[in-house]
């Protein structure tokens, strides 16, 4: 890997039928499949990946779509070991998947404390077009987030509206803590010529700088 490309690791998570591999298809393939494929449970996980350049770096983006139900949290564990971000989804027609949500929170809190959280309404285009009488309140979403440190974005993988700028965001922000890291690392004279040290949140960054 070159001074110029970082990978992150991202994770989705939340309970099952929140779309969160419909999300990952949207993102990676353009396209949505849920009007005309039949739900199917994702088992264990689904990796996928792609790359965009941000400031000047390219920036590869490993994303996994895990499992939603509980039962496989456990297994779970195994594809946000190391995770720079993770993505904890809820549908925005459904209340009660936003208290769910606050499960995968404290599973990903007290396995991966130092991941970065983002928190996405999955579904948005239903509160458009159809009466959701248990649709999730931003205010309580934000509530929520602010209690992480994390941002909210409302989605909708029909439409395709604001998931590439979740990934973005994403981005955007791992390459501010990786040069943060990078600058902490170059004043202590902690990098040798050559030599791939760990800068960011769960991934090492290779650069060929020595600070004497």
């Amino acid at each position: 890997m070159s001074s110029k490309e970082i990978d992150i690791k991202v994770v989705l998570l939340g309970t099952a039928m929140v779309g969160k591999t419909s999300l990952v298809d949207r993102y990676l393939h353009e396209r949505y499949l849920g009007d005309t494929v039949p739900y199917q449970n994702t088992i264990g996980g689904a990796f996928g990946q792609k790359t965009l350049e941000v400031s000047g770096k390219l920036v590869r983006l490993g994303i996994w779509d895990t499992a939603g139900s509980e039962r496989y949290a456990s297994l779970s564990r195994i594809y946000y070991r190391d995770a720079g971000a993770a993505i904890v989804c809820y549908d925005l027609s459904d209340k009660n998947t936003l208290e769910r949500a606050k499960f995968w929170i404290e599973e990903l809190k007290n396995n991966e404390s130092d991941c970065r959280l983002y928190l996405c309404g999955t579904k948005k285009d239903l509160l458009q077009t159809q009466h959701c009488p248990q649709k999730v309140q931003r205010g309580d979403a934000e509530a929520l987030g602010d209690n992480f440190s994390a941002e909210v974005f409302e989605t909708s993988s029909k439409t395709g509206e604001n998931i590439k700028e979740l990934f973005l965001r994403i981005a955007e922000d791992y390459i501010q803590l990786w040069k943060k890291n990078k600058t902490i690392a170059l004043s202590r004279g902690e990098l040798l010529w050559g030599v791939g040290v760990c800068v960011g949140v769960g991934e090492c960054v290779y650069l060929s700088i020595w600070n004497t």
